[in-house]
């Protein structure tokens, strides 16, 4: 059935007079474009929203989609988030603020496992967060210079039976950026406070990179609140490669609140980069990727703590007491390590030092697979994820 701009325009108009609490949290301008379905630009400003037909000249989001997808939308038969990962809806621009958007338009009726948002304030971070589903909770970390968005899919699969938390981790997306050392210990206390704030006593970790790194702190840390951590290309402490050590101990992150220029088509290849085959996803991830980490990057704060997280991530030691090899032996909770057979970031030949260290861990080798397997190959990626949590 092909929907008219005028009953989308019903049944937007209706969402904006029901829009949900999280509405004092939200300020931006999102277009939404259906294209010759009609075009509408929504002006939120802490919960007050602003509707009128048209383009606007300048917008903070831009949403495209087919009426159709808009109208499933609306009326409440799929997510936002759904639509972008199966490719039917396209976002430009603050990525974060159509996450928002997704639930913030929604009454008491809303599927349980459609992602909403939400905040925190765990160790005094403001934390943003999307949450989806009942049951069992997850815990989804994400990796450096990434944010929520790059744990999507994930949310989306164990959501229909796992209560899941995906957050921006402090310094990234739309979570505070405080001056300080961005180590795995803090972000360690951190994922502590965040569970404790949302009263999970226990939850199962799955990190991506340097969220993989996160969440086997806190299982070395607090073994008793982790249940079970699924690992996807998780960084670990340089073995090789450590010529640069007293310099980059030197470099200060502060240095970075002098403007940095960063070629948005060099993002877009750096992000492609990391996938083994890049055409398996569409461009327009790409670009929607390429935007926020822009977006965040552009500001102070976000490119101090980037490049805090890279520093101390090179830095830490690899040997001796509080070594990460010499101290991964200690972690008791059951652990998947999944790695990209072709992931330039973290080579899986790391796989060997980790069967070493853990022999009772389990370790996969994806094939044609790069740094990102729950975007690349996330049917096999979840599979994976879905029997090692339930298994044992």
């Amino acid at each position: 059935m092909t929907l008219g701009s005028a009953t989308l325009h019903d049944l937007l108009a209706e969402q904006v007079e029901r829009r949900g609490s999280l509405g004092e949290r939200v300020t931006g301008t999102v277009l939404l474009d259906c294209g010759r379905g009609g075009a509408w630009t929504l002006r939120i400003d802490r919960g007050n929203v602003a509707m009128r037909e048209g383009v606007a000249d300048d917008w903070d989001t831009h949403i495209r989609t087919d009426p159709e997808t808009l109208g499933e939308i609306l009326a409440g038969s799929v997510s936002g988030i759904e639509t972008f990962l199966r490719g039917r809806l396209r976002v430009r621009g603050n990525l974060a603020l159509s996450l928002k958007l997704d639930g913030l338009f929604s009454g008491p009726e809303r599927p349980a496992h459609f992602p909403r948002a939400g905040y925190a304030q765990p160790l005094g971070v403001d934390t943003f967060y999307l949450e989806a589903g009942a049951g069992r909770p997850v815990l989804l970390l994400h990796g450096l210079g990434a944010t929520n968005s790059s744990m999507l899919p994930t949310l989306f699969d164990l959501s229909r039976d796992h209560r899941v938390i995906a957050p921006d981790l402090p310094g990234f997306g739309d979570s505070a950026k405080p001056i300080r050392s961005y180590d795995a210990a803090f972000f360690s206390r951190w994922t502590l406070g965040l569970m404790d704030e949302l009263g999970i006593e226990q939850a199962d970790l799955i990190g991506n990179s340097m969220g993989g790194r996160v969440a086997i702190e806190v299982g070395l840390e607090a073994p008793q609140r982790v249940g079970r951590i699924a690992l996807l290309a998780p960084s670990p402490a340089f073995i090789r490669r450590r010529q640069f050590v007293r310099i980059v101990r030197i470099l200060r992150p502060e240095l970075a609140l002098i403007p940095v220029y960063l070629p948005r088509r060099r993002v877009v290849a750096g992000v492609k980069s990391m996938f083994s085959r890049p055409d398996r996803l569409e461009d327009a991830w790409y670009e929607a990727a390429a935007d926020e980490f822009v977006r965040i990057f552009n500001t102070p704060r976000g490119r101090i703590a980037f490049f805090s997280a890279a520093r101390q991530i090179y830095l830490e030691e690899p040997w001796g007491e509080n070594g990460f090899w010499d101290r991964l032996p200690g972690l008791s909770v059951p652990s998947l390590f999944v790695w990209g057979e072709r992931d330039r970031l973290v080579p899986a030949a790391f796989e060997r030092h980790v069967e070493k260290a853990l022999p009772g861990a389990r370790s996969v080798v994806m094939e044609d697979c790069g740094h990102v397997p729950q975007y690349e190959v996330p049917d096999e990626t979840h599979e994976l994820v879905r029997e090692f949590l339930v298994s044992g």
